[in-house]
C-alpha cells in the first residue's frame, strides 16, 4: 500500500489555544503551512504515553471550544487515532468528541512540553 496516502481531520479548539497555535508553528521553525506536520508530531508524541487516555480524559474539561481546524495527517496516523478513540472510550464511555480531544490533547502536551 502506498504510504503516501494522507487524509484530512478536523478538530475544534479554543480561541486561546487556535492564537497559541498559531504563533508557535512558525515559532519552532515549521513555518507558515507547517500545521499539519507539527500536529501531528504532537499528536504521535501523546500517544506513545502510557496515560494518554487519561490526559485526553482531563481535556474535556476545557470549555468554548469555538474554532475549527483542520489537518492533513497520514493515514497511518489517522488508524492510530481512530485506535485511541476506542482506547479513550474504553475507560470513559460517556466521552463525545474524542477525535478533537486527542487533536486539542497533543496540542496542549506539546506546548507544555517544549
Amino acid at each position: 500500500m502506498f504510504s503516501g496516502l494522507k487524509t484530512k481531520i478536523t478538530f475544534v479548539v479554543p480561541a486561546a489555544l487556535q492564537m497559541e497555535l498559531r504563533e508557535r508553528i512558525p515559532r519552532d521553525g515549521y513555518g507558515l503551512r507547517g500545521k499539519s506536520k507539527w500536529v501531528s508530531e504532537a499528536i504521535e508524541s501523546l500517544l506513545v504515553l502510557e496515560n494518554f487516555a487519561r490526559l485526553v480524559q482531563y481535556s474535556e474539561e476545557m470549555h468554548g471550544f469555538e474554532k475549527v481546524e483542520t489537518v492533513v495527517v497520514s493515514t497511518e496516523l489517522k488508524k492510530q487515532i481512530d485506535k485511541a478513540i476506542l482506547e479513550v472510550r474504553k475507560y470513559y464511555p460517556g466521552s463525545e468528541g474524542v477525535q478533537s480531544s486527542i487533536v486539542r490533547t497533543a496540542i496542549m502536551q506539546r506546548l507544555l512540553r517544549s
